[in-house]
C-alpha cells in the first residue's frame, strides 16, 4: 500500500502534508509533517498539483485557503475537530456585537466561515506573540478556553473574552490526573501542550505547540519526559529519540479524529481524486486575510 501511494503521489505530482497527531504509518509516507502553523506556511509555498491533507476538515479547508490553486484533497470526510465545531459564524457575530471595541483572535482550529469573520487567527504557538501585537485592550480568544486563559496569564494587560470551547483530548486531563502520573513517574518532568487545563499547565515544566514539544525534548538533558499532548507525538518521540524514555500524561489522549486517516483512505483519493475541499471565494478570501496577517506576525 506505501509503494503503491508514493507511486501515485509522483505521478500526480502530489505533495502528502500531515499533522502530528497522525498514526505513524500515515507519517511515514508524508511529505511534510508539522503542526498547524507549520502546515499553514507549508501548503502556502508548495509547488505541486494536488496537496493530500492528513489531519482534520479545518486543516484541509486551511490549506486551500492559502493554496487556491492546488487541487486540495481530504482522505477522510468523518475526520473533524470537535473543537472547531463548539463555534460556529453566527453565535461569533452576537459575541462580536456585545463587545463592539474587542479584536477578534481566531485559533486556526475553526472553520473557514469563522476565521472570516476574524480579525486575524492565531495558533497555539503565536497567540501571546499575536495578542501583544495587538494595539486594543480588549480581545475576543476563540474557541479553545484554555488557550484563551494562557494567553491571558502571558498578556495581564490585555482585557480577554473567552469561548467555552476546548479539545477533548487535552481538556479531559485533570490536576488528579497529572498528580498520578507524576508519583507514578517521580523521575520525569512534564511538558504540555496550552490546550491543556490552565490547573494541568501550572504544574508543567514546559509549556509548548506539539513542534515546540518535539524540539525542547531534542535538546533536553532530561531522560524522562512526561508528554502532556495527543499520543502521536510520543510516537513521533520514541521513533526519534530512542534512548529517551516517554509517558504520555494519560492513556486517553488519542484524538479518535486524527487517527481516522488511513492508508487505504489516501490510496483511494490519490487513484481517483476524490475528497476535494472547496471553500465559498468570499469566504475564501475574508479567512486568507486573517490567515496572512497571522503569518506576517509570526
Amino acid at each position: 500500500m506505501k509503494e503503491a501511494i508514493l507511486k501515485l503521489k509522483k505521478e500526480k505530482n502530489a505533495v502528502i502534508l500531515s499533522h502530528h497527531y497522525q498514526s505513524l504509518a500515515i507519517k511515514e509516507i508524508s511529505d511534510y509533517v508539522g503542526d498547524s502553523l507549520e502546515m499553514s506556511k507549508i501548503a502556502a509555498k508548495l509547488d505541486c498539483d494536488m496537496i493530500v491533507l492528513c489531519g482534520v476538515h479545518f486543516m484541509a479547508e486551511s490549506a486551500k485557503i492559502l493554496a487556491p490553486d492546488k487541487k486540495v484533497l481530504f482522505p477522510n470526510a468523518d475526520a473533524g475537530c470537535p473543537m472547531a465545531d463548539m463555534v460556529t459564524k453566527d453565535r461569533l457575530e452576537m459575541l462580536k456585537e456585545q463587545h463592539p471595541d474587542a479584536v477578534v483572535v481566531t485559533y486556526v482550529n475553526s472553520s473557514a466561515e469563522v476565521k472570516a469573520i476574524s480579525d486575524i487567527c492565531c495558533t497555539s504557538s503565536n497567540a501571546t506573540k499575536i495578542v501583544k501585537s495587538i494595539e486594543s485592550k480588549e480581545i475576543i480568544v476563540v474557541p479553545d478556553q484554555n488557550l484563551g486563559h494562557y494567553v491571558q496569564t502571558m498578556c495581564p494587560e490585555k482585557t480577554i473574552h473567552l469561548w467555552k470551547g476546548f479539545c477533548p483530548t487535552h481538556h479531559r486531563v485533570t490536576k488528579m490526573d497529572v498528580l498520578k502520573v507524576k508519583a507514578e513517574n517521580s523521575d520525569a518532568v512534564l511538558y504540555a501542550h496550552p490546550e491543556c487545563r490552565p490547573e494541568v499547565l501550572e504544574m508543567a515544566d514546559f509549556i509548548g505547540t506539539t513542534a515546540q514539544i518535539i524540539e525542547a525534548c531534542k535538546i533536553s538533558e532530561d531522560a524522562h519526559i512526561i508528554i502532556g499532548t495527543e499520543k502521536g507525538v510520543v510516537d513521533t518521540l520514541e521513533k526519534l529519540l530512542p534512548h529517551k524514555r516517554f509517558t504520555l500524561m494519560d492513556t486517553h489522549m488519542i484524538c479518535k479524529n486524527m487517527k481516522k486517516t488511513t492508508l487505504a483512505d489516501v490510496y483511494e483519493v490519490l487513484k481517483h481524486e476524490t475528497g476535494e475541499i472547496f471553500v465559498d471565494e468570499l469566504v475564501a478570501d475574508a479567512a486568507r486575510s486573517a490567515i496572512i496577517k497571522m503569518m506576517e506576525r509570526s
